[in-house]
């Protein structure tokens, strides 16, 4: 029986999957064989040696532990694509709320409850200052051509945008979903000058904290409505703070309220909407359970944010080995598989930077505790599992 941890409320559309004769699902699962997490941080926590993964019902890993977790051989999986399309809805809504200044217009409204007849004249005497441009005609230049960013640049260009796209790491199939109308350029510095809007769809990390800061909106065109429903860190909030005081941006909509952005004039602050939808919701429970099952029970590995893909089939016993990424470390598993009158009927052996995944079919005996002992005495290895 594998124990399955729950962190916050995960979809039973998606927890269903798991056949309760093999797997306990609970939020109050002692020493987990795997975790299921939404918005939880698991910084703090202290990982059991079988504890096998981890799967995020969402897209961003901030809340978890990756580097911790790559060391002590614990699959980190997330659901890519799985809330995209909720996200998209929202930048859509976040790109009109930027230019029609709807959010001011619905919060002066209830100010004229009590003028009785004369409602009618002061809306009409009031509205001009809620006045905004339409965004037809106008560009978007979309940072991050992801499954989100994509989605985003198909949509705009249906509502008769220019849209402008960067991504360096454009992958095959988000290339496939995007239409050839969205001129793609090398780098955002191409397009600052020309967007009157601007989509942030990039990842978080040590090279993207503060992306967006005084030196590249002193490159952005006057009066440029930001959108980020990617990460708030993206954005550096006291830079933001002094264009839009200054006037060099029009509207900056985001995702992600804190104190420093709340109240600001020109700040329209959404509270963290993105995939907050049952669709979504559902989604990413799904994902993140069948990846997980399918990782437990046959080894298998998909949307790995810290391994690599992985995925073989079986004859014989399946040994699942996770170790560093080092010369001559897959020869020595050979040769103590072969010492012990083991063939090896197919592998697979995968990297991702440091670290790497090796799936081998083993057939000719048993798959005995000394063997298995061997292999994990070989200097670099960190997990080794028998299926």
């Amino acid at each position: 029986m594998y124990n399955i941890q729950t962190l916050n409320e995960i979809s039973s559309v998606g927890t269903d999957f798991f056949d309760r004769n093999l797997y306990n699902v609970s939020s109050t699962a002692e020493n987990p064989d795997a975790i299921i997490v939404r918005s939880a941080s698991m910084h703090d926590m202290a990982f059991g040696s079988n504890l096998l993964a981890i799967a995020r019902a969402g897209a961003g890993v901030n809340n978890i532990p990756v580097d911790e977790c790559t060391k002590q051989g614990i699959c980190v999986f997330n659901t890519p694509g799985a809330n995209a399309n909720a996200v998209k809805e929202l930048v859509i809504a976040g790109l009109l709320l930027s230019s029609r200044k709807i959010s001011e217009a619905l919060t002066w409204v209830p100010s004229l409850k009590t003028e009785g007849d004369a409602v009618g004249k002061l809306v009409e005497k009031g509205k001009s200052q809620f006045a905004g441009p339409e965004i037809m005609g106008k560009t978007l230049g979309v940072i991050g051509l992801g499954a989100i960013g994509s989605m985003v640049a198909n949509v705009a260009l249906h509502l008769g945008m220019n849209v402008v796209g960067c991504d360096p790491f454009l992958s095959v199939n988000s290339a496939l979903r995007l239409s050839p109308k969205v001129k793609c350029v090398k780098t955002p510095d191409e397009f600052y000058s020309e967007a009157d809007y601007i989509s942030l769809h990039l990842p978080y990390n040590a090279d993207t904290k503060g992306f967006v800061n005084a030196e590249t909106i002193s490159k952005m065109k006057d009066n440029v409505r930001i959108l980020n429903f990617a990460r708030g860190e993206l954005v550096n909030d006291a830079d933001m703070i002094k264009a839009l005081e200054g006037g060099k941006v029009a509207c900056y909509v985001t995702d992600f309220p804190n104190a420093e952005i709340i109240g600001v004039k020109g700040v329209v602050a959404i509270p963290h909407l993105g995939a907050s939808t049952p669709e979504s919701e559902d989604n990413c429970a799904v994902m993140a359970t069948k990846q997980l099952i399918d990782y437990i029970e046959n080894g298998n590995i998909k949307n790995s944010v810290n391994l690599p893909d992985a995925e073989m089939t079986a004859v014989g016993t399946k040994i699942c080995i996770i170790h560093k990424n080092i010369p001559s470390i897959i020869s020595q598993i050979t040769t103590s598989l072969a010492g012990n009158g083991l063939n090896i009927e197919n592998m697979l052996n995968k990297s991702k930077k440091d670290y790497a995944y090796t799936m081998i079919d083993a057939c000719g005996g048993n798959v005995t505790d000394d063997i298995i002992a061997s292999i994990n005495a070989i200097d670099g290895i960190i997990k080794v599992r028998v299926i």
